[in-house]
């Protein structure tokens, strides 16, 4: 599916806002401010759109092996639903390692055998709007619905006003530390690094026999490319500007190379423990790091499988002259227009995201604040979460008053844009690569790219 590109928009980071602020809208500011412009056409769906009466719901939570309280969450959500409906909802889950830099969804898809409903985040977003499998969701959402979204948070799955996918969190990324490990090298508080440089000279000092100073995510796919964008943008860099490629610029270079750093002076991992980079269980909290880069999610599972460890948050440190960043990330519910039943899996991620009546808002702060750790991606929500206290203490009040008012939404880039930062990054980490000509080839092929493209903005 192709469609007349439209120009990009370059708009500047909101400045920071206070923890209420962000509770009751502050964040559709930020998730309005992504870059945006020109992109891909990708691949295709199930060819067998009608009125089946059962659909297919792949996913990387549930009902999974270890039936922790997020698969339960799936699990009760889809047994609720297929309670009340003629249309019934099937899971399948898929482990994460596979889900996320894999290529089971894209697979199947490409051979038409596309599930009906699945999860994408905004960075694969275009893949499968572009290749026009996926559904509008708007005829099932309500008004009330969408205004329940903080502004301007739809924007990342909305293409010419229409809705595509509806996000079910929001999840900021910060470095998580070892409290122990700090205490027993002899460091203190006032030793957390604040800058790249610090970063790396105390991790040089938590580094041990068994244990890395610090860890970022070293596995090629959108997660890490995710992980790494809040460095790009501390020195204002970004891949695309004004619709033109902006890739080769001193702040990509110095990202490339922190990076680099934290593996070539041997404090970080070639390889994470776990599910990757951003399980903290597996690495922080097994000891095999001090400090990890992640998301708020880790604070659910650090809270269900490593209650008594001691732990703390930072912002992510900064280079000389740069400005704070994390990425606003969040995984989105979205339907396969090809699929067995279009109409039916709108319906049914209209009810299990966007319900505004009592049971909906409570299972959306089941989600976002019990079973797993976000923030809140509509106000009801977030009041009701308030209203429980779940943001007034601890590390989940810094992300929401410290970390998440220096977000970005996690871009919208086709694998044509994201695939050849995602080779500069691993190149330069893992392959020892110059990071200045990384950033260059990797610029000449976006360039490439983008002066053809035809297709939905890139924002």
């Amino acid at each position: 599916m192709a469609a007349t590109p439209i120009p990009a928009r370059q708009h500047s980071l909101a400045t920071p806002v206070s923890r209420r602020t962000i509770l009751r809208g502050g964040l559709g500011a930020l998730a309005a401010s992504a870059v945006g412009g020109p992109l891909l056409t990708a691949c295709g769906g199930d060819e067998s759109g009608g009125n089946a009466k059962e659909m297919s719901f792949w996913n990387f939570y549930g009902p999974s092996d270890d039936q922790g309280p997020q698969s339960k969450w799936f699990i009760s959500t889809v047994d609720e639903w297929n309670k009340n409906n003629d249309v019934k909802v099937k899971l399948r889950y898929i482990p994460g390692k596979d889900y996320l830099n894999g290529t089971t969804l894209q697979t199947a898809f490409q051979s038409g055998q596309g599930p009906d409903i699945f999860l994408i985040s905004p960075g694969d977003f275009l893949r499968y709007y572009n290749g026009g499998v996926l559904q509008d969701l708007g005829p099932a959402l309500s008004d009330e619905s969408k205004a329940d979204y903080l502004p301007g948070l739809l924007d990342a799955r909305s293409v010419d006003g229409k809705v595509y996918g509806l996000p079910m969190e929001i999840e900021p990324l910060a470095m998580y530390y070892n409290e122990t490990a700090f205490e027993k090298a002899g460091l203190s508080e006032a030793d957390l690094p604040k800058t790249w440089d610090q970063t790396l000279a105390v991790a040089e000092k938590l580094t041990g026999k068994d244990r890395y100073g610090v860890m970022f995510e070293t596995l090629p796919g959108y997660y890490q490319n995710f992980t790494w964008y809040p460095f790009l943008w501390q020195g204002d860099g970004t891949p695309i500007k004004d619709g033109k490629v902006a890739f080769d610029s001193p702040a990509a270079v110095q990202a490339l190379k922190f990076w680099q750093d934290t593996i070539q002076n041997k404090v970080a991992p070639r390889k994470a423990l776990g599910d990757g980079g951003g399980d903290v269980v597996s690495n922080l909290g097994s000891g095999a790091a001090a400090m990890q880069q992640s998301g708020i999610w880790a604070v659910a599972d650090m809270r269900a499988k490593a209650k008594n460890f001691k732990y703390g948050i930072i912002p992510h440190p900064t280079p000389d002259g740069g400005k704070p960043a994390t990425d606003l990330g969040g995984w989105a519910f979205v339907a396969n227009a090809k699929g067995k039943n279009p109409e039916a899996a709108a319906k049914f991620i209209a009810w299990a995201l966007g319900s505004t009546d009592a049971a909906g808002i409570e299972r959306q702060r089941q989600w976002n604040t019990v079973v797993k750790t976000n923030v809140p991606p509509r106000k009801s929500v977030q009041q009701a979460a308030d209203a429980k206290g779940a943001f007034a203490e601890g590390v989940l009040k810094q992300f929401v008053s410290e970390i998440a008012p220096t977000g970005k939404p996690e871009p919208r880039f086709p694998p044509e844009v994201y695939q050849p930062i995602a080779d500069a990054i691993q190149a330069c980490q893992l392959n020892a690569a110059d990071p200045g000509k990384a950033a260059a080839d990797a610029a000449a092929r976006i360039d490439t790219f983008l002066k053809t493209y035809q297709g939905a903005p890139i924002s």
